[in-house]
């Protein structure tokens, strides 16, 4: 007999709390087999397919496209046959008081593993009813206490009011006579009574509440993480930021000595990146992070180097694993490997965490210098302004020389002024004399 098996929405990484439908793969009636991507979610870090671990009928889809879920929210029930049951499928709930817990365990999705991290939830067996149960005593019911009648107010009645100054005050000064209550004796309506009306302040009205006047756009997906990360960079990361001016005309002549070869081409932002590599390994204090449990500096051995791209869906930080390992060829295919991911929307979680150091070129959008917030929790970002003629002092003679401005954005905590600018020293000489670089390799 056919079993109907609840897939959840699983934590697709890196403490990811939600995830927003963006296309349904499968329809209600469709038959999926076991590890079938049957949706489309974007989360605050990448558009991801999602698998079923059930293989069977689709019975029911929760959730409309451009909806949030959370993670663990229902995403779909599979109706499985007793023979095609995959071995450690959740069983109906009949038998969830079987004890049975390791058996009953969902096997985990391909490309995101089992999470150990999280303790198993012990589900709670609800007591079962008896058939008979002891008579209940009818509830005695408690006789309510006694109201005074009170009387009502004829619009159209007198008004208990014998003076007729009384009358005129009331008239002159617009005081409903009708809504005063009077002191005087059986109520009577006297001349105090009007002038304390008289005196007593007009209620206010509450202010209303008047939204802004706009466009309202939801901080939430992309936007909304990178606001996060930059908020909470800017809450616990004391920076500081210098900036100089380089001859890149000696590194510009360099790459195109190597683009004239046969090979691959290389790209300025790959010659950059093993530049930084290379001042990193001087520099090891820029390579690290603060943990703020332990009150304690880690400085990391490997160079995970991301990268500012910007998407159609925001700005996005891809990471090259293992940097410092690799050579301009290297970093500049996968530089482009990255990009096009990106630019598609198909970059997994893990292509997007794990940075050591940010390197962001913002001279491709034709801007000189900019003061960068760095990506938490790393401890540095080097920004590259555009590489422009300009008029340059070389060998004590004017010139036009392709000029570069470096800036570097630190975290205070993990090194002073010296190491930051001992490192964009370097980096500053290794782009105008390139065989400065030769020494390190």
């Amino acid at each position: 007999m056919p079993q109907v098996m609840e897939f959840k929405l699983p934590d697709l990484g890196e403490g990811l709390t939600e995830a927003e439908i963006v296309r349904w793969l499968v329809a209600v009636g469709d038959v999926v087999a076991i590890d079938q991507p049957v949706v489309e979610v974007e989360t605050a870090k990448a558009m991801v397919e999602v698998p079923c671990p059930y293989g069977g009928v689709v019975t029911a889809r929760f959730g409309e496209e451009g909806e949030e879920l959370p993670v663990g929210a229902p995403l779909i029930t599979v109706a499985v046959g007793a023979e095609t049951a995959p071995a450690g499928a959740v069983q109906a709930p009949a038998a969830e008081a079987d004890g049975e817990g390791a058996a009953n365990a969902p096997r985990p999705l391909i490309g995101y593993g089992s999470d150990h991290s999280r303790p198993a939830r012990r589900r709670r067996v609800r007591p079962v009813t008896a058939a008979v149960s002891a008579p209940v005593a009818a509830p005695v019911p408690v006789p309510a206490a006694p109201v005074a009648p009170v009387a009502p107010v004829a619009p159209g009645g007198p008004v208990p009011v014998i003076s007729p100054l009384v009358r005129k005050l009331a008239r002159d000064n617009g005081v409903d006579l009708r809504a005063l209550r009077g002191s005087g004796p059986e109520g009577l309506i006297l001349r105090a009574d009007v002038e304390a009306a008289l005196r007593a302040p007009e209620p206010v009205a509450a202010p209303v509440a008047v939204a802004a006047q706009g466009e309202r756009i939801p901080l939430k997906g992309l936007r909304g993480a990178v606001a996060e990360k930059l908020s909470r960079s800017r809450r616990e990361i004391p920076e500081a930021t210098c900036w100089v001016d380089a001859d890149a005309t000696e590194l510009m002549a360099a790459r195109a000595a190597m683009n004239a070869v046969d090979g691959p081409k290389i790209s300025v932002l790959a010659l950059l990146a093993r530049i930084c590599t290379a001042a990193l390994a001087r520099y090891p204090e820029l390579n690290s992070t603060v943990d703020l449990a332990a009150n304690e500096i880690v400085r990391l051995p490997a160079v995970h180097l991301g990268f500012a791209a910007q998407t159609e869906r925001g700005l996005m930080v891809p990471v090259v694993r293992d940097a410092h390992t690799r050579s301009p060829e290297s970093l500049s295919a996968e530089f482009a490997r990255l990009t096009e991911l990106a630019r598609a929307g198909k970059l997994a979680p893990s292509d997007l965490t794990g940075g050591t150091f940010t390197l962001n070129n913002y001279g491709v959008f034709g801007v000189d210098g900019s003061t960068p917030i760095i990506n938490h929790p790393e401890a540095a970002m080097l920004g590259v302004g555009r590489i422009i003629p300009k008029p340059w002092v070389y060998r004590g003679e004017l010139a036009v020389r392709q000029v570069v401005q470096l800036s570097l954005t630190f975290d205070h905590r993990v090194c002073d002024g010296g190491a930051a600018g001992g490192f964009l020293r370097y980096v500053a000489d290794c782009v105008e004399n390139p065989a400065v670089l030769l020494r390190s390799l």
